[in-house]
């Protein structure tokens, strides 16, 4: 990566989401400075520069292909299973690939849309705080799961996890929604894990350990139809 687009990268604007936590860096820097004494503007500064770069919200420019599925998250697939969507969705209990992306304190926390399409359904349900890297984090950890519909019919889901330091999940999205491919949905705070429950009959184009770029990186290809290609 050049330079210039590290430094674009480092330097983007916070999402909404981090400006209460960047204002008490700031009342904090303000307060050392003006009553408690330099160690208290210190701590405040290093704070809120940390949440400046936690919350980063770079623009991602989705590829001009049609058909694709886009990488919900920045981070690094941890895992590719065949698996069943989350029940509160009500997609039914065949299996379809999932592709599992952690997203550790260094990623950009914003989630984006996978896809063209409506959503269908947004269920939120409470859990553990478990390690999202571990692959029963899918199960057991707090969540909030997202179904959508493709224009041609065809659905998916992107579940945003909590972490074990991940307290607060965002989802900006309603039921009925219709979305765009790369656009943003939300954010997880402070570590986090992502995944993906592709369309039945897709398969990833990823591999695990693959490093993504959300909104950007393709994950797979919907092809025509429905049939083949299925775990």
């Amino acid at each position: 990566m050049a330079l210039g687009d590290t430094l674009r990268l480092v330097l983007a604007p916070p999402h909404p989401a981090g400006h209460p936590f960047i204002a008490i860096g700031v009342a904090a820097m303000l307060l050392g400075w003006l009553l408690l004494g330099d160690w208290l503007v210190w701590l405040g500064l290093l704070f809120t520069l940390f949440c400046l770069y936690f919350f980063r919200d770079p623009e991602r420019v989705p590829p001009p292909r049609p058909g694709v599925i886009l990488a919900p998250a920045d981070g690094k697939v941890v895992s590719i299973v065949p698996a069943v969507p989350p029940a509160e969705l009500g997609l039914g209990e065949a299996t379809r690939w999932r592709v599992a992306i952690f997203l550790s304190v260094l990623d950009v926390h914003v989630n984006r849309v996978p896809a063209d399409g409506t959503v269908t359904r947004i269920a939120y349900r409470h859990g553990a705080f478990l390690n999202a890297s571990l692959d029963k984090a899918s199960e057991e950890n707090e969540r909030n799961a997202i179904a959508m519909v493709l224009p041609d019919g065809r659905d998916l889901a992107v579940v945003q996890i909590a972490g074990l330091i991940a307290r607060r999940i965002v989802c900006g999205l309603r039921e009925g929604d219709a979305v765009q491919a790369g656009a943003r949905f939300g954010i997880i705070r402070f570590g986090s894990r992502t995944d993906l429950y592709l369309p039945e009959g897709v398969r990833p184009l990823v591999a695990e350990g693959q490093t993504m770029i959300g909104g950007e990186t393709v994950i797979a290809e919907l092809g025509p139809g429905r049939g083949g290609g299925g775990p």
